[in-house]
């Protein structure tokens, strides 16, 4: 199972990144917990300056920007 984390406050950027992730999750029939991380000390503490960031099994994978689903599936189903 993939642990997938969404680093960010709760923006509209974040929320778009999660929306998009659990699109791109399920169309994969994937396997996956998703948590939301809107600490900002647990933010920093992964190297993160920009969010929203999207971070899989503890490996930051893309800080600062919403990619598209098509981006997610790639970067989710390694």
């Amino acid at each position: 199972m993939k642990k997938i984390q969404i680093l960010g406050p709760g923006c509209p950027k974040c929320k778009k990144l999660t929306e998009l992730t659990e699109q791109a999750a399920k169309s994969l029939n994937l396997q996956y917990e998703l948590e939301k991380v809107t600490d900002i000390k647990e933010i920093i503490s992964y190297g993160v300056m920009m969010t929203p960031a999207l971070v899989v099994n503890g490996e930051v994978k893309v800080s600062g920007k919403v990619p598209s689903v098509e981006e997610i599936k790639q970067i989710i189903s390694t």
